[in-house]
């Protein structure tokens, strides 16, 4: 395969998830992406600078966020659509260790039948990375 074409068909692949990640993180910390020029400026304020009645933005847990992602790329190493490196997948050690119990379990499940593994990728992530933050969860460097 030429080189250009490896890069292309990488570049497709990560595109849509690491635009949806920057999206977030752009959410989460409040940046403007409307491209008003207007960042500094509440924007629950009206124009007059009193309070409306929207709501607060949705902030993402450090365990829910964990559980999205560990979710989201076992079902893509179950598919065979990676090769598993955690750090490509922007995961630390703890995540990618979550991910290979779930996806043992999820191919474990896959081959005796179960109808939606799908459900148990998302119970197993979710537990993994609950169990993962009570503990402690990251430690000081970013492959922990």
């Amino acid at each position: 395969m030429r080189r250009g074409g490896t890069s292309r068909a990488w570049a497709a692949a990560w595109a849509a998830p690491l635009t949806a990640a920057l999206l977030a993180a752009l959410t989460v910390t409040g940046c403007d992406t409307t491209g008003s020029g207007r960042a500094g400026r509440d924007p629950s304020a009206d124009a007059d600078g009193g309070r409306t009645a929207s709501p607060s933005p949705r902030v993402t847990s450090d365990e829910d966020l964990c559980a999205e992602l560990v979710g989201h790329w076992s079902r893509q190493v179950l598919d065979g659509d990676t090769y598993g490196d955690y750090q490509s997948m922007g995961l630390s050690g703890g995540q990618y260790d979550i991910l290979r119990e779930v996806v043992d379990s999820a191919r474990a499940a896959r081959r005796q039948g179960t109808p939606d593994v799908g459900r148990l990728i998302d119970r197993e992530a979710r537990e993994g990375c609950a169990e993962w933050y009570r503990a402690g969860g990251p430690g000081e460097g970013p492959w922990q």
